[in-house]
């Protein structure tokens, strides 16, 4: 089978990839491995920060034992020194996908990062060549006011991705505005095109918990994630705080934590309430997407059984 036959054309009903996106701290790991087991499938990370090698407890990453039971593809796959795309990962994984579908009728993917799961999906809208002279008033922008200055210029550009778009990532927030300024007009205007049709169904189902559950989960994660050694890891990290892949919840606010500008009480209440700030955006982000169904895990196991 050719890469392009995968890309387009009729869809295989025989070959089926499940996807199991939701909120952090949803439950995603645990179900991904329950389908997967029960269809004998394998499964695909779409977790943007559990792609990297050196980052592990404050990605949870699934424990080893959970990736003894299932065969898992693009966990541990990079180096936080490598660069890596959405674009990057669509390709990757469509190939993947096209040797998988050789041997498993179905393929679980599982994640949170619901760019890269889009990318796969539905592919990538048109978006122009930034000019040299966008890119500088953007850099100028950040080297003056910081992310607070990119943050109000998103706002007064482009309010519908300022809604979705992760704040407290900078690089989003300069790629954005530099398609602003470039082409005057918003980014979000630039990504809403036609859908790409892959050779195969989709199963795109959102774990649905109940907000103070989701929180509840949330808190407990993190209280957990530091008594496995989450200040050790970030601390081994530091040298490196000015890569991308290290601009993640509960790196962050350690990295301030050892400047001396938080306590470790306080940075770790301010990695409970961005981490749950950064669920509020996710649950956004898949309101968003027309093809996602939304289902309890019990409601998920139930609509996968074999009907009698």
């Amino acid at each position: 089978m050719e890469r392009s036959e995968i890309i387009s054309g009729k869809k295989n009903k025989e070959h089926t990839l499940i996807v199991i996106a939701g909120a952090t701290a949803s439950g995603k790991t645990d179900l991904a491995i329950q389908i997967a087991l029960k269809f004998e499938a394998e499964i695909i990370s779409a977790d943007a920060r559990q792609f990297y090698s050196e980052m592990n407890i404050g990605t949870a990453k699934p424990t080893a034992e959970q990736l003894q039971k299932v065969k898992h593809h693009f966990i541990n796959s990079l180096s936080i020194h490598d660069n890596y795309s959405a674009g990057k990962f669509r390709d990757d994984a469509l190939l993947l996908l096209q040797n998988l579908f050789l041997k498993h009728k179905t393929v679980v993917m599982v994640g949170g990062s619901g760019l890269f799961i889009r990318a796969v999906l539905n592919g990538f809208d048109d978006i122009p060549e930034v000019s040299i002279d966008a890119k500088e008033k953007v850099k100028n922008l950040f080297e003056e006011k910081g992310i607070n200055g990119l943050q109000e210029q998103l706002k007064q550009s482009d309010i519908d991705y300022y809604n979705e778009v992760d704040l407290q990532n900078p690089y989003r927030l300069i790629r954005a505005l530099e398609i602003c300024i470039s082409s005057g007009q918003s980014f979000s205007s630039f990504r809403k095109g036609t859908k790409t049709e892959n050779n195969f169904s989709v199963n795109y189902l959102v774990l649905d918990v109940e907000k103070q559950e989701l929180y509840n989960r949330i808190n407990n994660r993190v209280n957990e994630m530091m008594k496995s050694g989450l200040l050790e890891e970030a601390k081994s990290l530091l040298p490196f705080r000015n890569l991308n892949a290290l601009n993640t919840v509960g790196y962050k606010e350690l990295f301030e934590h050892f400047d001396g500008k938080l306590s470790i009480e306080i940075a770790i209440e301010k990695i409970k309430q961005h981490t749950r700030n950064y669920a509020k955006r996710q649950l956004t982000w898949y309101r968003k997407e027309t093809m996602a169904q939304w289902k309890t895990a019990e409601k998920i196991i139930e609509s996968l059984l074999p009907k009698k």
